[in-house]
């Protein structure tokens, strides 16, 4: 429970530090920092539950949309395109994010291999499913009013209509 730790809010980077410098005992991080201290400064993963995840999404304001609808299809057309190729040149992906990430390329392989799962394309069930597990912690942490139907509110913000017809329709191609 909450009170059995002292927690302290880091930025991921800074965490890394942190932990690598002994100033704290354990941090939760994300990759490519956590791949990082794991293989180049020998820490160890002491717990992992991909259940917990929240996922990475893409995410448009509705009136942007409305006023640039084009200009979203084309991002969702390029993140597909984009994802598809990552997922047939795994090994030169790792090249391009350890160049841009400033990163050994064993830990982009180790980030991009076993800790990223890009299979499918879009939000589903399991993601709504998990978000709405983790959606309590605002209330806790009051982050959104009390009384917030979190539930149904992650279900109204998760519409992959746009993103559905775009994918089913091959949308791959360079837009």
């Amino acid at each position: 429970k909450r009170s059995d730790i002292e927690h302290v809010a880091l930025q991921h980077a800074d965490g890394r530090a942190a932990l690598e410098q002994g100033r704290v005992d354990a941090w939760a991080g994300l990759d490519p920092h956590m791949a990082a201290s794991e293989l180049v400064s020998g820490n160890r993963l002491l717990y992992r539950n991909v259940g917990f995840n929240t996922y990475g999404f893409l995410n448009v304001r509705e009136d942007f949309l409305a006023k640039q609808p084009e200009l979203v299809k084309r991002v969702i057309n390029q993140y597909e395109r984009a994802r598809l190729w990552t997922l047939a040149n795994v090994t030169e992906a790792a090249r391009i994010l350890a160049d841009e990430a400033k990163a050994p390329l064993e830990v982009a392989l180790l980030q991009l291999k076993l800790r990223t799962d890009l299979s499918n394309p879009q939000p589903g069930a399991e993601h709504v499913k998990a978000l709405q597990a983790a959606a309590p912690i605002l209330l806790d942490e009051q982050l959104v009013k009390p009384g917030t139907d979190l539930a149904k509110t992650v279900e109204a913000l998760v519409d992959t209509r746009l993103a559905n017809g775009l994918i089913r329709a091959g949308a791959t191609k360079a837009a």
